[in-house]
């Protein structure tokens, strides 16, 4: 089997690569292969189109391969709340928690992972447009070996190719220890404004397909990705084990450290207000049309094995 993740060099999605490279996948009976495929929208037509069993993504951008929510569904979280910093160049002198900061700014973010600033910036009273404000491609994000979006926008931050970017907590990290990067919003930890929380998390994906013909597995996958959680909240020094198999050495060595502010957030639950929040985010992003029932988001049927 096949489980895709969007960024590899990441805390984002690192609970599925790690239940890979641990072996919990393994146990529950799965000879489980992690892929990267970038970014998330490609991830997702591949999971439609049966390349791949399972995809640990972004929860809101479901709905782009499977328009109604019709044929996907999430089965566990990796963790919980938005997972996206706003980083932008130290010069800049920007606090954290100021978003006025961004006013004039060229932001660099990946397809769909930038729905969730626009959003943010509409409900913090920042009109695009008005405000001069550019969000786009980062230059050289996805070319050649490059395997994560976060560590290729810190690096064109600090060729001076942009002015920020919204990413994943390892760019965000690159960039602060690095000195050039401060950070302004952490979006997990409720900096933005508080629906900001329930635009999307980081889950784990299969489509109705997989859940009809192989229902074992799809409640495997639960279990291992939830067996992952105990395991890095027993030991988290587990991180720097996996970031050693899959990670350049720098990144490999701080893993561990977004890791052990991330486990407060794992947890594999999906509550109807997460999916409330995420549907009212996607209708007003465009990427959902009218009412979806908790139902048609949510495996529920997986539900008993989100709890240890």
């Amino acid at each position: 089997m096949k489980v895709a993740i969007p960024d590899l060099i990441s805390n984002s999605y690192f609970p599925v690569a790690a239940a890979v490279e641990l072996g919990f996948f393994k146990a529950e009976g799965l000879d489980m292969t992690l892929e990267l495929i970038f970014p998330v929208d490609k991830a997702l037509e591949v999971l439609r189109d049966g390349g791949v069993d399972f995809v640990g993504g972004s929860a809101h951008s479901t709905a782009f391969a499977f328009p109604g929510w019709k044929g996907g569904k999430l089965l566990a979280a990796q963790a919980q709340n938005m997972y996206w910093f706003l980083i932008l160049r130290k010069d800049l002198g920007a606090k954290k928690g100021d978003i006025n900061a961004i006013k004039g700014l060229n932001i660099g973010a990946a397809p769909l992972v930038d729905l969730g600033l626009k959003q943010l910036l509409v409900e913090s009273g920042i009109d695009i447009a008005r405000d001069n404000v550019k969000i786009g491609p980062v230059p050289g994000a996805f070319l050649g070996e490059n395997k994560n979006f976060g560590v290729a926008a810190a690096k064109a931050l600090q060729a001076g190719l942009i002015d920020g970017f919204w990413a994943n907590g390892m760019g965000a990290e690159v960039a602060v220890r690095g000195g050039y990067g401060s950070m302004v919003i952490d979006a997990r930890r409720g900096d933005g404004p508080p629906k900001a929380l329930h635009y999307t998390m980081s889950a784990l994906i299969t489509s109705d397909k997989l859940i009809k013909d192989n229902p074992a597995a799809a409640a495997a996958a639960v279990r291992a990705l939830v067996k992952t959680h105990q395991a890095l909240k027993a030991d988290v020094k587990l991180a720097t084990k996996v970031g050693r198999k899959l990670f350049p050495a720098a990144e490999a060595e701080i893993i561990a450290d977004l890791i052990e502010r991330d486990l407060p957030f794992y947890d594999a639950s999906i509550s109807p207000q997460f999916v409330a929040g995420m549907t009212e985010f996607q209708r007003n992003v465009g990427l959902l049309k009218g009412e979806v029932a908790y139902e048609d988001v949510v495996a529920t049927q997986f539900s008993q094995y989100w709890k240890p």
